[in-house]
């Protein structure tokens, strides 16, 4: 019986460590598959798309020139595997120019906008 009941309990535990996390109370997140356009602002910020008019904004580290160019690509990686993205630590950002990956983005902050915001953002740069 206490055989059946520790397998029990470690089937358990790996079940829910398999599972995606939830957010936090006040945190905002969204799901990698949600992401359906980007621009960037500068090279260090880039506006994120995640439908039902909710616009992310990414901060990066450093500068990352190639966000800037007119036929670079984000290649993102969800670092936890989850598909849930709500800190950036969870996204790892590489920006692909002519098909090759040139450069790795170091994400320092990650915020959903509010409406407002969102309405202040100039046209040429929504995403």
């Amino acid at each position: 019986m206490r055989t059946f009941l520790l397998a029990g309990a470690l089937a358990a535990t790996a079940l829910t460590t398999a599972l995606p996390a939830a957010a936090q109370p006040g945190q905002s997140c969204f799901r990698t598959t949600e992401w359906y356009g980007w621009k960037a602002a500068d090279e260090r910020t880039v506006f994120l798309n995640v439908g039902n008019n909710r616009i992310f904004r990414v901060d990066m580290d450093g500068a990352c020139p190639a966000l800037t160019l007119g036929d670079s690509r984000i290649i993102s990686i969800d670092r936890a595997g989850t598909g849930l993205i709500c800190t950036p630590l969870d996204l790892d950002i590489h920006v692909s120019l002519g098909g090759r990956i040139t450069t790795a983005c170091i994400v320092k902050g990650l915020s959903e906008l509010t409406p407002d915001q969102i309405a202040a953002i100039p046209k040429n740069l929504r995403p």
